[in-house]
Protein backbone atom coordinates (compact mmCIF):
# COMPACT_ATOMS: atom_id res chain seq x y z
CA UNK A 1 0.00 0.00 0.00
CA UNK A 2 2.79 2.65 1.24
CA UNK A 3 4.57 1.33 -2.60
CA UNK A 4 1.56 2.05 -4.22
CA UNK A 5 0.83 5.74 -2.34
CA UNK A 6 4.30 6.55 -3.50
CA UNK A 7 3.68 5.66 -7.08
CA UNK A 8 0.85 7.82 -7.21
CA UNK A 9 2.66 10.75 -5.11
CA UNK A 10 5.06 10.79 -7.75
CA UNK A 11 2.76 10.15 -11.08
CA UNK A 12 0.43 13.26 -9.50
CA UNK A 13 3.91 15.49 -9.26
CA UNK A 14 4.73 14.69 -12.57
CA UNK A 15 1.56 15.37 -13.73
CA UNK A 16 1.88 19.16 -12.00
CA UNK A 17 5.01 19.68 -13.32
CA UNK A 18 4.32 18.88 -16.81
CA UNK A 19 1.23 21.14 -16.46
CA UNK A 20 3.22 24.04 -15.13
CA UNK A 21 5.94 23.18 -18.14
CA UNK A 22 3.15 23.19 -20.81
CA UNK A 23 1.41 26.70 -19.78
CA UNK A 24 5.17 28.62 -19.14
CA UNK A 25 5.71 30.64 -22.68
CA UNK A 26 7.85 29.28 -24.80
CA UNK A 27 10.21 31.98 -26.73
CA UNK A 28 7.86 32.38 -29.43
CA UNK A 29 5.03 32.84 -26.88
CA UNK A 30 6.44 35.64 -25.11
CA UNK A 31 4.90 39.24 -26.12
CA UNK A 32 6.87 40.59 -28.76
CA UNK A 33 8.19 44.20 -29.03
CA UNK A 34 5.77 47.25 -29.25
CA UNK A 35 7.45 49.51 -31.66
CA UNK A 36 7.57 53.46 -31.80
CA UNK A 37 8.07 54.68 -34.62
CA UNK A 38 8.58 58.31 -34.82
CA UNK A 39 9.19 60.67 -38.39
CA UNK A 40 10.00 64.31 -38.46
CA UNK A 41 9.04 65.70 -41.49
CA UNK A 42 12.19 67.51 -43.47
CA UNK A 43 15.43 67.45 -40.81
CA UNK A 44 18.25 66.83 -41.66
CA UNK A 45 21.58 65.21 -40.21
CA UNK A 46 23.03 66.81 -37.98
CA UNK A 47 20.39 68.91 -36.49
CA UNK A 48 19.38 67.15 -33.01
CA UNK A 49 21.52 68.02 -29.69
CA UNK A 50 23.42 64.37 -29.40
CA UNK A 51 25.02 65.32 -32.78
CA UNK A 52 26.27 68.18 -31.00
CA UNK A 53 23.97 70.69 -32.56
CA UNK A 54 23.73 73.30 -29.40
CA UNK A 55 21.42 75.36 -30.97
CA UNK A 56 18.28 72.80 -31.00
CA UNK A 57 17.30 71.40 -28.33
CA UNK A 58 16.05 67.86 -28.10
CA UNK A 59 15.87 65.83 -24.86
CA UNK A 60 13.69 62.90 -26.38
CA UNK A 61 15.58 62.51 -29.28
CA UNK A 62 19.11 62.76 -27.11
CA UNK A 63 17.55 60.38 -24.01
CA UNK A 64 17.09 57.58 -26.74
CA UNK A 65 20.30 58.33 -28.31
CA UNK A 66 21.81 57.49 -24.53
CA UNK A 67 20.20 54.33 -23.50
CA UNK A 68 19.99 53.40 -27.06
CA UNK A 69 22.07 53.53 -30.19
CA UNK A 70 23.26 56.78 -31.97
CA UNK A 71 23.40 56.33 -35.78
CA UNK A 72 26.15 58.93 -37.31
CA UNK A 73 25.41 57.71 -41.49
CA UNK A 74 22.09 56.93 -41.99
CA UNK A 75 20.81 57.83 -45.69
CA UNK A 76 17.48 57.43 -46.82
CA UNK A 77 17.10 56.15 -50.59
CA UNK A 78 15.49 59.49 -52.25
CA UNK A 79 15.17 62.68 -49.95
CA UNK A 80 11.73 63.42 -50.85
CA UNK A 81 8.68 62.53 -48.66
CA UNK A 82 6.83 60.51 -50.54
CA UNK A 83 9.55 58.01 -51.87
CA UNK A 84 11.30 58.47 -49.14
CA UNK A 85 8.67 56.91 -46.79
CA UNK A 86 7.55 54.14 -49.47
CA UNK A 87 11.26 52.58 -49.16
CA UNK A 88 10.53 52.64 -45.49
CA UNK A 89 7.12 50.95 -45.44
CA UNK A 90 8.44 48.33 -47.98
CA UNK A 91 12.40 48.23 -47.51
CA UNK A 92 12.90 48.36 -51.30
CA UNK A 93 15.10 51.04 -52.88
CA UNK A 94 12.78 53.88 -54.30
CA UNK A 95 13.80 53.00 -58.13
CA UNK A 96 12.71 49.37 -57.47
CA UNK A 97 9.07 50.71 -56.72
CA UNK A 98 7.34 51.66 -60.65
CA UNK A 99 4.81 55.01 -59.60
CA UNK A 100 6.02 55.09 -55.79
CA UNK A 101 9.77 56.15 -57.06
CA UNK A 102 8.18 59.60 -57.74
CA UNK A 103 6.71 62.40 -55.62
CA UNK A 104 2.84 62.75 -55.43
CA UNK A 105 2.31 59.25 -57.25
CA UNK A 106 -0.62 56.63 -57.30
CA UNK A 107 0.89 53.81 -55.05
CA UNK A 108 0.83 50.24 -57.15
CA UNK A 109 -1.32 47.76 -55.21
CA UNK A 110 1.43 45.37 -55.70
CA UNK A 111 3.64 46.48 -52.94
CA UNK A 112 2.71 45.91 -49.83
CA UNK A 113 3.98 48.01 -46.88
CA UNK A 114 5.09 46.29 -43.77
CA UNK A 115 2.72 47.58 -41.66
CA UNK A 116 0.06 45.90 -43.49
CA UNK A 117 1.91 42.95 -42.79
CA UNK A 118 2.20 43.08 -38.97
CA UNK A 119 -1.11 42.15 -38.35
CA UNK A 120 -0.33 38.81 -39.10
CA UNK A 121 1.72 38.84 -35.96
CA UNK A 122 -1.57 39.96 -33.96
CA UNK A 123 0.11 43.57 -33.98
CA UNK A 124 -2.31 46.28 -33.71
CA UNK A 125 -1.62 48.99 -36.05
CA UNK A 126 -2.04 52.83 -36.49
CA UNK A 127 -0.47 56.06 -36.89
CA UNK A 128 -0.94 59.95 -36.57
CA UNK A 129 -0.72 62.90 -38.92
CA UNK A 130 1.65 62.33 -41.79
CA UNK A 131 1.79 58.63 -42.88
CA UNK A 132 2.91 58.08 -46.50
CA UNK A 133 2.30 60.87 -47.89
CA UNK A 134 1.60 62.72 -50.14
CA UNK A 135 0.14 60.21 -53.23
CA UNK A 136 -3.06 58.07 -53.28
CA UNK A 137 -3.17 54.61 -52.53
CA UNK A 138 -6.16 52.58 -53.57
CA UNK A 139 -7.04 48.34 -53.49
CA UNK A 140 -9.67 46.94 -55.42
CA UNK A 141 -10.63 50.55 -56.03
CA UNK A 142 -11.33 51.56 -52.32
CA UNK A 143 -9.04 53.82 -50.01
CA UNK A 144 -6.22 51.83 -48.51
CA UNK A 145 -4.28 52.42 -45.52
CA UNK A 146 -0.73 51.71 -45.77
CA UNK A 147 -0.01 52.19 -41.65
CA UNK A 148 -3.19 51.84 -40.31
CA UNK A 149 -5.64 53.71 -38.86
CA UNK A 150 -5.47 57.17 -38.36
CA UNK A 151 -5.65 58.74 -34.77
CA UNK A 152 -6.34 62.34 -35.15
CA UNK A 153 -8.89 63.21 -32.92
CA UNK A 154 -7.59 65.16 -30.47
CA UNK A 155 -6.68 69.08 -31.46
CA UNK A 156 -4.85 71.45 -29.62
CA UNK A 157 -3.78 75.29 -29.71
CA UNK A 158 -0.32 74.97 -31.68
CA UNK A 159 1.90 77.67 -29.97
CA UNK A 160 2.69 79.21 -33.70
CA UNK A 161 1.04 79.65 -37.14
CA UNK A 162 1.77 76.77 -38.97
CA UNK A 163 2.40 74.38 -36.95
CA UNK A 164 -0.02 71.29 -36.86
CA UNK A 165 -3.05 71.43 -34.54
CA UNK A 166 -2.85 67.60 -34.13
CA UNK A 167 -2.20 66.78 -30.66
CA UNK A 168 0.00 64.17 -31.30
CA UNK A 169 0.97 62.77 -28.16
CA UNK A 170 -3.10 62.46 -27.19
CA UNK A 171 -3.58 60.82 -30.13
CA UNK A 172 -1.20 58.16 -29.16
CA UNK A 173 -2.76 57.92 -25.82
CA UNK A 174 -6.08 56.83 -27.89
CA UNK A 175 -4.27 54.43 -30.13
CA UNK A 176 -3.29 52.71 -26.56
CA UNK A 177 -5.92 52.73 -25.30
CA UNK A 178 -7.61 50.70 -27.62
CA UNK A 179 -4.87 48.49 -27.58
CA UNK A 180 -5.32 44.69 -26.12
CA UNK A 181 -3.50 44.08 -23.20
CA UNK A 182 -1.95 40.94 -24.80
CA UNK A 183 -1.04 42.60 -28.33
CA UNK A 184 1.70 44.06 -29.07
CA UNK A 185 1.76 47.20 -31.24
CA UNK A 186 3.45 49.40 -33.97
CA UNK A 187 2.55 53.33 -33.98
CA UNK A 188 3.81 55.72 -36.50
CA UNK A 189 3.94 59.23 -34.90
CA UNK A 190 4.54 61.17 -38.27
CA UNK A 191 4.67 65.16 -37.13
CA UNK A 192 4.09 67.46 -39.67
CA UNK A 193 7.11 70.25 -38.46
CA UNK A 194 9.85 71.24 -39.32
CA UNK A 195 8.04 71.26 -42.61
CA UNK A 196 7.48 74.83 -44.44
CA UNK A 197 5.52 77.30 -43.91
CA UNK A 198 7.11 78.77 -40.80
CA UNK A 199 6.36 81.82 -38.84
CA UNK A 200 8.92 83.98 -39.17
CA UNK A 201 10.78 85.24 -36.44
CA UNK A 202 9.03 82.19 -34.11
CA UNK A 203 12.18 80.36 -33.16
CA UNK A 204 13.97 83.96 -31.45
CA UNK A 205 10.24 85.36 -30.05
CA UNK A 206 8.90 81.94 -28.11
CA UNK A 207 11.85 79.99 -28.39
CA UNK A 208 14.22 82.54 -26.99
CA UNK A 209 16.99 81.95 -29.39
CA UNK A 210 19.50 84.28 -30.70
CA UNK A 211 21.30 84.25 -34.16
CA UNK A 212 24.53 84.30 -32.78
CA UNK A 213 23.95 80.54 -31.81
CA UNK A 214 24.38 79.04 -35.05
CA UNK A 215 27.98 77.87 -35.02
CA UNK A 216 27.76 77.74 -38.99
CA UNK A 217 25.78 78.38 -41.96
CA UNK A 218 26.35 76.16 -44.84
CA UNK A 219 28.37 77.85 -47.22
CA UNK A 220 26.08 77.58 -50.02
CA UNK A 221 23.83 80.08 -48.69
CA UNK A 222 24.32 83.94 -47.29
CA UNK A 223 25.32 84.37 -44.05
CA UNK A 224 22.85 86.98 -42.77
CA UNK A 225 20.69 87.56 -40.28
CA UNK A 226 17.21 86.68 -42.59
CA UNK A 227 19.21 83.37 -43.03
CA UNK A 228 20.00 82.84 -39.66
CA UNK A 229 16.59 83.92 -38.62
CA UNK A 230 15.01 81.05 -40.83
CA UNK A 231 16.81 78.41 -39.55
CA UNK A 232 16.00 79.68 -35.82
CA UNK A 233 12.32 79.43 -37.11
CA UNK A 234 13.32 75.91 -38.21
CA UNK A 235 14.74 74.55 -34.90
CA UNK A 236 12.10 75.98 -33.26
CA UNK A 237 9.73 73.32 -35.11
CA UNK A 238 12.20 70.32 -34.66
CA UNK A 239 11.84 71.01 -31.05
CA UNK A 240 8.22 70.94 -31.19
CA UNK A 241 8.39 67.24 -32.50
CA UNK A 242 10.92 66.64 -29.74
CA UNK A 243 8.14 68.05 -27.19
CA UNK A 244 5.59 65.92 -28.44
CA UNK A 245 7.92 62.59 -28.45
CA UNK A 246 9.04 63.29 -25.01
CA UNK A 247 5.29 63.12 -23.83
CA UNK A 248 5.19 60.11 -25.39
CA UNK A 249 7.84 58.54 -23.91
CA UNK A 250 6.32 59.78 -20.69
CA UNK A 251 3.34 57.77 -21.50
CA UNK A 252 5.01 54.61 -22.14
CA UNK A 253 6.68 54.96 -18.45
CA UNK A 254 3.68 55.61 -17.10
CA UNK A 255 2.08 52.16 -18.35
CA UNK A 256 4.96 50.53 -17.74
CA UNK A 257 5.83 49.66 -21.13
CA UNK A 258 9.34 51.42 -21.94
CA UNK A 259 11.54 48.46 -21.95
CA UNK A 260 9.64 46.27 -24.46
CA UNK A 261 9.38 48.99 -26.86
CA UNK A 262 11.61 49.67 -29.67
CA UNK A 263 11.37 53.48 -30.28
CA UNK A 264 13.00 55.09 -33.45
CA UNK A 265 13.36 58.44 -34.39
CA UNK A 266 14.38 60.15 -37.81
CA UNK A 267 13.42 62.10 -40.81
CA UNK A 268 12.01 60.84 -44.03
CA UNK A 269 14.48 63.98 -45.64
CA UNK A 270 16.37 66.71 -46.14
CA UNK A 271 15.82 70.28 -44.09
CA UNK A 272 13.44 72.15 -46.20
CA UNK A 273 16.04 75.08 -47.75
CA UNK A 274 17.66 75.65 -51.23
CA UNK A 275 20.24 72.47 -51.93
CA UNK A 276 19.00 70.23 -49.33
CA UNK A 277 15.51 69.02 -49.62
CA UNK A 278 14.70 67.22 -53.20
CA UNK A 279 18.19 67.04 -54.28
CA UNK A 280 21.03 64.28 -53.67
CA UNK A 281 23.75 65.93 -51.84
CA UNK A 282 24.77 64.98 -48.29
CA UNK A 283 22.44 67.23 -45.93
CA UNK A 284 19.63 66.02 -48.48
CA UNK A 285 19.81 61.91 -48.08
CA UNK A 286 22.00 61.63 -44.28
CA UNK A 287 19.38 61.93 -41.53
CA UNK A 288 19.33 61.88 -37.88
CA UNK A 289 18.68 58.15 -36.64
CA UNK A 290 18.03 56.83 -32.59
CA UNK A 291 16.89 53.43 -31.64
CA UNK A 292 16.14 52.62 -27.41
CA UNK A 293 14.45 49.19 -26.43
CA UNK A 294 15.87 48.71 -23.11
CA UNK A 295 14.64 44.50 -23.45
CA UNK A 296 16.55 44.32 -27.14
CA UNK A 297 19.41 46.42 -27.52
CA UNK A 298 22.97 44.95 -25.81
CA UNK A 299 25.24 47.54 -24.46
CA UNK A 300 23.06 50.97 -24.76
CA UNK A 301 24.58 54.53 -25.48
CA UNK A 302 26.55 52.98 -28.63
CA UNK A 303 27.30 55.46 -31.58
CA UNK A 304 26.92 53.16 -34.63
CA UNK A 305 29.42 55.09 -37.30
CA UNK A 306 28.66 51.74 -40.29
CA UNK A 307 26.54 52.56 -43.03
CA UNK A 308 22.33 52.09 -42.54
CA UNK A 309 19.19 52.57 -45.06
CA UNK A 310 16.14 53.02 -44.73
CA UNK A 311 15.60 50.29 -46.48
CA UNK A 312 16.75 48.70 -43.74
CA UNK A 313 13.61 49.58 -41.06
CA UNK A 314 11.25 47.34 -42.75
CA UNK A 315 12.70 43.93 -42.47
CA UNK A 316 14.06 44.98 -38.83
CA UNK A 317 10.35 45.62 -37.94
CA UNK A 318 9.04 42.34 -39.10
CA UNK A 319 12.18 39.94 -38.14
CA UNK A 320 11.54 41.02 -34.23
CA UNK A 321 7.78 40.64 -34.99
CA UNK A 322 8.50 37.33 -35.80
CA UNK A 323 7.45 37.67 -39.03
CA UNK A 324 8.26 35.20 -42.11
CA UNK A 325 8.89 37.76 -44.71
CA UNK A 326 8.65 35.02 -47.33
CA UNK A 327 5.74 34.03 -46.32
CA UNK A 328 4.19 37.61 -46.15
CA UNK A 329 3.01 38.29 -49.47
CA UNK A 330 6.06 41.68 -50.03
CA UNK A 331 8.03 42.06 -52.70
CA UNK A 332 11.25 40.81 -52.12
CA UNK A 333 13.27 42.88 -49.61
CA UNK A 334 16.61 44.73 -50.74
CA UNK A 335 17.25 46.13 -46.69
CA UNK A 336 19.10 44.50 -44.65
CA UNK A 337 17.74 43.57 -40.73
CA UNK A 338 19.44 45.57 -38.18
CA UNK A 339 19.06 42.90 -35.40
CA UNK A 340 23.10 42.37 -35.44
CA UNK A 341 23.81 46.24 -34.78
CA UNK A 342 21.00 45.38 -31.60
CA UNK A 343 22.81 42.47 -30.46
CA UNK A 344 26.46 44.50 -30.86
CA UNK A 345 27.76 41.74 -32.94
CA UNK A 346 30.74 43.04 -33.68
CA UNK A 347 32.79 40.29 -35.29
CA UNK A 348 29.99 40.11 -38.42
CA UNK A 349 31.07 43.05 -41.02
CA UNK A 350 28.93 45.83 -41.57
CA UNK A 351 25.66 45.22 -43.35
CA UNK A 352 26.33 47.82 -46.15
CA UNK A 353 30.19 48.59 -47.67
CA UNK A 354 28.14 51.40 -49.90
CA UNK A 355 24.51 52.88 -50.09
CA UNK A 356 22.89 53.88 -52.85
CA UNK A 357 21.00 56.72 -53.20
CA UNK A 358 18.64 58.70 -55.98
CA UNK A 359 15.54 60.60 -57.53
CA UNK A 360 13.55 60.85 -60.47
CA UNK A 361 10.13 63.24 -60.37
CA UNK A 362 9.94 65.43 -57.20
CA UNK A 363 7.82 67.97 -57.41
CA UNK A 364 6.27 69.51 -60.81
CA UNK A 365 7.23 73.05 -63.04
CA UNK A 366 9.42 71.45 -65.89
CA UNK A 367 7.43 70.43 -69.76
CA UNK A 368 5.32 67.29 -69.33
CA UNK A 369 6.01 67.44 -65.64
CA UNK A 370 9.48 65.56 -66.21
CA UNK A 371 11.87 64.97 -63.54
CA UNK A 372 15.27 65.66 -62.44
CA UNK A 373 16.63 61.73 -62.67
CA UNK A 374 20.10 61.21 -60.40
CA UNK A 375 21.64 58.79 -58.82
CA UNK A 376 24.13 57.95 -56.59
CA UNK A 377 26.66 56.29 -54.75
CA UNK A 378 28.41 56.68 -50.87
CA UNK A 379 31.43 54.37 -50.71
CA UNK A 380 34.04 55.36 -47.48
CA UNK A 381 34.50 59.10 -47.46
CA UNK A 382 32.92 60.02 -51.03
CA UNK A 383 29.59 60.31 -52.59
CA UNK A 384 29.57 60.54 -56.39
CA UNK A 385 26.37 61.47 -58.59
CA UNK A 386 25.41 60.92 -62.22
CA UNK A 387 23.19 63.37 -63.47
CA UNK A 388 21.27 61.91 -66.37
CA UNK A 389 19.41 64.96 -67.91
CA UNK A 390 21.49 68.10 -67.57
CA UNK A 391 19.77 70.15 -70.01
CA UNK A 392 16.62 70.26 -67.41
CA UNK A 393 16.81 72.50 -64.19
CA UNK A 394 17.37 70.48 -60.84
CA UNK A 395 15.29 72.30 -59.24
CA UNK A 396 12.51 72.98 -61.74
CA UNK A 397 12.01 75.58 -63.92
CA UNK A 398 12.96 79.24 -63.19
CA UNK A 399 9.79 80.37 -64.77
CA UNK A 400 7.81 78.10 -62.80
CA UNK A 401 8.98 79.32 -59.46
CA UNK A 402 11.43 76.47 -59.05
CA UNK A 403 8.83 74.22 -57.83
CA UNK A 404 11.38 71.95 -56.25
CA UNK A 405 12.31 73.88 -53.53
CA UNK A 406 9.97 75.01 -50.56
CA UNK A 407 9.08 78.82 -50.37
CA UNK A 408 11.10 80.21 -47.42
CA UNK A 409 12.86 83.60 -46.64
CA UNK A 410 16.56 82.06 -47.39
CA UNK A 411 14.99 81.07 -50.99
CA UNK A 412 13.83 84.68 -51.43
CA UNK A 413 17.47 85.93 -50.49
CA UNK A 414 19.09 84.06 -52.95
CA UNK A 415 16.98 85.27 -55.61
CA UNK A 416 17.70 88.49 -54.63
CA UNK A 417 21.09 88.26 -54.85
CA UNK A 418 20.85 87.13 -57.91
CA UNK A 419 18.72 89.89 -59.38
CA UNK A 420 20.28 92.73 -57.97
CA UNK A 421 23.83 91.64 -59.29
CA UNK A 422 25.16 91.06 -55.48
CA UNK A 423 25.80 87.53 -56.24
CA UNK A 424 25.33 84.61 -58.79
CA UNK A 425 27.06 82.15 -56.43
CA UNK A 426 24.46 80.80 -53.96
CA UNK A 427 22.03 80.70 -57.18
CA UNK A 428 24.11 78.51 -58.96
CA UNK A 429 24.41 76.08 -56.41
CA UNK A 430 20.63 76.00 -55.32
CA UNK A 431 18.86 76.52 -58.71
CA UNK A 432 21.39 76.29 -62.04
CA UNK A 433 22.40 73.49 -64.21
CA UNK A 434 24.99 70.56 -63.19
CA UNK A 435 27.24 69.02 -64.86
CA UNK A 436 26.64 65.47 -65.84
CA UNK A 437 29.02 64.10 -63.22
CA UNK A 438 29.81 65.00 -59.77
CA UNK A 439 32.30 63.67 -57.20
CA UNK A 440 32.36 64.90 -53.16
CA UNK A 441 34.92 64.03 -50.95
CA UNK A 442 32.01 64.46 -47.89
CA UNK A 443 34.67 64.28 -44.78
CA UNK A 444 35.90 67.33 -45.54
CA UNK A 445 33.77 68.76 -47.74
CA UNK A 446 30.40 67.61 -46.60
CA UNK A 447 28.68 70.60 -48.32
CA UNK A 448 29.58 69.43 -51.63
CA UNK A 449 30.64 72.38 -52.64
CA UNK A 450 34.09 71.47 -54.88
CA UNK A 451 33.22 69.05 -57.40
CA UNK A 452 36.08 66.50 -57.51
CA UNK A 453 34.90 64.86 -60.91
CA UNK A 454 37.35 65.99 -63.52
CA UNK A 455 40.61 65.86 -61.19
CA UNK A 456 43.00 63.87 -62.91
CA UNK A 457 44.05 61.84 -59.58
CA UNK A 458 40.41 60.37 -58.82
CA UNK A 459 39.23 59.55 -62.01
CA UNK A 460 39.74 55.45 -61.52
CA UNK A 461 37.72 56.23 -58.56
CA UNK A 462 35.34 57.88 -60.22
CA UNK A 463 35.36 55.31 -62.71
CA UNK A 464 34.87 52.25 -60.28
CA UNK A 465 32.08 54.18 -58.42
CA UNK A 466 30.23 54.50 -60.97
CA UNK A 467 30.69 50.79 -62.63
CA UNK A 468 29.78 49.39 -59.07
CA UNK A 469 26.78 51.86 -58.78
CA UNK A 470 25.43 51.02 -61.95
CA UNK A 471 26.35 47.52 -61.86
CA UNK A 472 24.77 47.10 -58.51
CA UNK A 473 21.21 49.37 -59.86
CA UNK A 474 21.10 47.05 -63.30
CA UNK A 475 20.55 43.73 -60.14
CA UNK A 476 18.33 45.45 -58.65
CA UNK A 477 16.37 46.01 -61.90
CA UNK A 478 16.62 50.35 -62.11
CA UNK A 479 14.73 50.93 -65.48
CA UNK A 480 16.62 54.22 -65.72
CA UNK A 481 20.30 52.10 -65.27
CA UNK A 482 19.08 49.76 -68.40
CA UNK A 483 18.46 52.87 -70.54
CA UNK A 484 14.49 52.69 -69.72
CA UNK A 485 14.37 55.48 -67.42
CA UNK A 486 11.74 57.47 -69.63
CA UNK A 487 9.31 55.13 -67.86
CA UNK A 488 9.34 57.66 -64.45
CA UNK A 489 8.75 60.56 -66.77
CA UNK A 490 5.84 58.66 -67.99
CA UNK A 491 4.04 58.09 -64.76
CA UNK A 492 1.10 60.27 -63.50
CA UNK A 493 1.45 63.06 -61.55
CA UNK A 494 -1.84 62.02 -59.08
CA UNK A 495 -2.76 65.67 -57.88
CA UNK A 496 -5.35 67.05 -60.99
CA UNK A 497 -4.50 70.77 -59.09
CA UNK A 498 -0.80 70.85 -60.02
CA UNK A 499 -0.68 68.08 -62.31
CA UNK A 500 0.73 69.66 -65.97
CA UNK A 501 1.57 72.52 -63.98
CA UNK A 502 4.39 74.37 -66.88
CA UNK A 503 2.20 73.63 -69.69
CA UNK A 504 -1.05 74.95 -67.55
CA UNK A 505 1.59 77.77 -66.53
CA UNK A 506 2.74 78.83 -69.90
CA UNK A 507 -0.84 78.79 -71.30
CA UNK A 508 -1.54 81.53 -69.13
CA UNK A 509 -3.68 79.39 -66.35
CA UNK A 510 -3.97 80.82 -62.99
CA UNK A 511 -1.93 78.50 -60.83
CA UNK A 512 -1.22 78.40 -57.11
CA UNK A 513 1.40 75.66 -55.99
CA UNK A 514 0.73 76.45 -52.81
CA UNK A 515 4.11 75.55 -51.14
CA UNK A 516 6.21 78.49 -53.14
CA UNK A 517 6.16 82.37 -52.88
CA UNK A 518 4.44 84.28 -55.85
CA UNK A 519 7.73 86.20 -55.99
CA UNK A 520 10.01 82.86 -56.63
CA UNK A 521 9.11 83.02 -60.38
CA UNK A 522 11.42 84.52 -62.65
CA UNK A 523 10.17 86.94 -65.32
CA UNK A 524 13.65 87.39 -66.73
CA UNK A 525 14.62 84.50 -68.05
CA UNK A 526 17.71 85.86 -70.58
CA UNK A 527 19.23 86.94 -67.85
CA UNK A 528 19.81 84.04 -66.14
CA UNK A 529 20.68 82.05 -69.48
CA UNK A 530 22.89 85.01 -70.08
Amino acid sequence: MDNFLKFMNKIVFLFVVALLLGCAPTEQEQKLPNILFAIADDASYPHMGAYGTDWIATPAFDFIAENGLLFHRAYTTNAKCAPSRATILTGRNSWQLEEACNHWPTWPEKFKSFAEVLPQANYQVGHTAKGWAPGKAYLGGQPRALIGPAFNTHKKEPPAKYISDNDYSANFVDFLDQVPAENPWFFWYGAIEPHRAYEYGVGQRIGNKTIDQIDVVPPFWPDNDTVRMDLLDYAFEIEYFDQQLMQMLEELRRRDLLDQTLIVVTADNGMPFPRVKGQVYEMDNHLPLAMMWPEGINNPGRSIEQLVSFSDFAPTFLEIAGVDISQSGMAPITGKSLTSIFSNESTKAPLHDFMLIGKERHDVGRPNDWGYPVRGIIKGEYLYTMNFETSRWPAGNPETGYLNTDGSPTKTTILDYMRNDKSKEYWDWAFGLRPEEELYHIVDDPYCINNLANKTELLEMKKNLQELMLTTLKQQGDPRAMGKGEIFDQYEYADPKTKDFYNRWVADEELNAGWVNPGDFEKNIEKIIK
